[in-house]
């Protein structure tokens, strides 16, 4: 049980869900209503499965860095071995890629550049700093557009927009963690912005981000792209991040990790929130 709660763990499954959950929501946003239940299946399940992927992969080569940054993880905690977590993540990306070809070929191209990114991220760019934090917000904004692609309408407005909402919440998430990880960094030569101009300054400028997707989640009000109701969902993102960002400008040491995991399931809240009441026709 142990084995298989570490390996569990390895997944991160919030992360994965909730690319899962932006690809649903690219649907909604592209279709305006929901997909067929194989669209939705497909298409929540192969990105839920190379995200997956990426990130056991991420823990594979993370492991020095880990033993200082995050001991608690399965691998450096000698609950999985390297080479247990190579396997897993070459079995969810099998079935990432096999459910994206069942979608269609486009599906399938898009799956692959994001093996592409994520391999070169893990492999080379992690440590380049904000090159290495814009590959991985890039990935996340991407997800929206998978969504479009997976329904036939990759180039909607509207999914277009989240895509660039989503990518930039992901940004400030990433300079932030990056904030939280300078003892480990240091050891890789890292070039985070935290260690090129400090914690405090990396906050700053994540906090200015975070303040940027406040202002746009006004837009589609503004475009009247949705009745002033959904202001419940766009409100609960908003506060979780206006609240988090308060925090974690304010965190000491690295306390502020609870905070950046507080705004990902935030945001996540809302789109599911989102979806549900397009669920229900409200």
């Amino acid at each position: 049980m142990k084995k298989i709660k570490a390996l569990v763990k390895l997944l991160r499954i919030e992360l994965p869900f909730s690319a899962g959950v932006c690809v649903v929501m690219g649907q909604l946003l592209a279709l305006g209503n929901f997909a067929s239940i194989t669209q939705t299946i497909f298409g929540f399940m192969s990105v839920f499965f190379i995200s997956a992927s990426i990130l056991s992969l991420n823990d594979y080569f993370d492991v020095e860095t880990d033993k200082i940054n995050a001991p608690e993880r399965p691998i450096p905690s000698n609950l999985v071995t390297p080479t247990e977590a190579l396997l897993l993540s070459m079995i969810t990306l099998s079935s990432g890629l096999i459910l994206s070809y069942l979608i269609n070929a486009t599906a399938l191209l898009c799956s692959i550049i994001l093996l592409i990114i994520g391999l070169l991220y893990n492999r080379i760019f992690k440590k380049k700093g904000l090159i290495g934090n814009l590959m991985v917000s890039f990935s996340v904004g991407m997800t929206f557009i998978y969504g479009g692609i997976s329904v036939g309408l990759p180039f909607n407005k509207i999914v277009l927009f989240f895509g660039i909402i989503a990518a930039l919440i992901d940004l400030g998430e990433e300079i932030a963690a990056d904030s939280m990880d300078m003892k480990g960094d240091i050891l890789i030569d890292s070039k985070s912005l935290a260690i090129r101009y400090g914690k405090h300054a990396a906050l700053k400028i994540s906090g200015y981000i975070f303040f940027i997707v406040i202002l746009l989640t006004s837009v589609p009000f503004i475009m009247h792209w949705f009745p002033i109701i959904y202001l419940a969902p766009i409100g609960v993102m908003d506060l979780t991040i206006g609240y988090s960002t308060l925090r974690l400008l304010k965190s000491i040491n690295e306390e502020g990790r609870k905070y950046i995991r507080l705004l990902y399931l935030g945001t996540t809240l809302g789109l599911i929130i989102f979806i549900v009441m397009r669920l229900f026709k409200i």
